[in-house]
């Protein structure tokens, strides 16, 4: 008999501290830089985000979601034999994220590693989830985003300062007899490296080259959309499935306008999309599992319902999932 994988629970964690697009025009208004709440919602959507505090990382944003999902499978740290993190701010240099969370979720021993796809890395962590699961290589896996963005922003740069906030947010994913995720589409291209990317890296002791998110805004969004598009429908035809099969989509939450754009190519209103990008900003590869469990505990998305998940990050790197929750 076939094995396939089910999310059974989801969780979701954001840092206390949240920062009204008012409250950051007031911070970025002392160091000189002018904006507006008008400006960034037209542009983005966004009008709000978490921070983290200075002490606070991400494996300790990962845990708290983890625990959430955990209780929500109704399960325990030791029933987990597989933990992957989706991250592109950890800790340290290393260990993984991965691997500093699994000791303080009290799960060690199982394999834990982190995956780098940037604002992909959920959708890239779930497919590989999947795939252990299918193979048996694992029975029940913790996948996690955690990203601490605040952290690498640049806050003289007003078009890039104000994208990004804080999160987290996981699911549990268990073997099972009946099909959950349907299918996934993964993709990069790396000659896109240059449009969104950090370039700094630690080197003798100390950080060469740019520590701080660098984006070209709009190469990102002209290839987003067309890029989420292609992947969405390899995704539904690698299912034999068509748009008109998808009850929710749960998109990267990066831009309200990409979000809205990747919606009409697939013909689908957006009353049927989940978008939490106003309340948390761009929280990489925290996102599409912050919105995930926003939307369940909401009552918005039910079991047995059809989502396509999918994501747009700096790599370039792209991808979707389609599953049964």
């Amino acid at each position: 008999m076939r094995r396939y994988s089910r999310i059974t629970g989801t969780g979701s964690y954001l840092p206390p501290r949240r920062l009204t697009n008012a409250d950051l025009v007031a911070e970025l208004g002392q160091r000189g830089i002018e904006t507006s709440d008008e400006w960034i919602v037209e542009r983005t959507g966004i009008r709000a985000r978490h921070f983290a505090a200075p002490d606070v990382t991400a494996s300790d944003l990962g845990l708290e979601a983890a625990r959430s999902a955990l209780q929500a499978a109704n399960l325990q740290p030791t029933d987990i034999d597989l933990i992957i993190v989706a991250t592109s701010t950890p800790d340290m240099v290393f260990p993984s994220v991965a691997c500093i969370l699994q000791n303080k979720l009290g799960a060690n021993g199982c394999p834990a590693f982190d995956v780098q796809a940037v604002c992909s890395g959920f959708v890239y962590a779930l497919s590989v989830a999947d795939s252990m699961i299918q193979t048996g290589a694992a029975n029940r896996a913790l996948v996690i985003g955690a990203e601490v963005f605040s952290r690498i922003l640049d806050f003289n740069d007003r078009t890039t300062c104000v994208l990004f906030g804080d999160g987290a947010g996981a699911v549990v994913l268990e073997a099972s007899d009946t099909p959950g995720i349907l299918s996934s589409d993964l993709h990069a291209d790396g000659k896109h490296v240059d449009i969104l990317c950090v370039p700094g890296n630690v080197s003798g002791g100390k950080v060469l080259g740019d520590p701080v998110l660098k984006m070209d805004g709009q190469a990102v969004f002209k290839l987003a959309v067309g890029v989420l598009e292609k992947a969405a429908h390899a995704a539904l035809a690698k299912a034999g499935l068509t748009e008109v099969d998808i009850d929710w989509l749960i998109p990267h939450q990066a831009n309200i306008r990409i979000m809205q754009g990747t919606a009409r190519k697939l013909k689908m209103s957006m009353d049927k999309v989940v978008v939490t990008v106003d309340q948390h900003g761009n929280t990489s590869a925290a996102s599409i599992p912050l919105a995930l469990d926003h939307a369940v505990r909401a009552g918005q998305v039910k079991k047995g319902e059809t989502l396509l998940l999918e994501g747009v990050g700096g790599g370039f790197t792209w991808g979707a999932v389609l599953l049964k929750l």
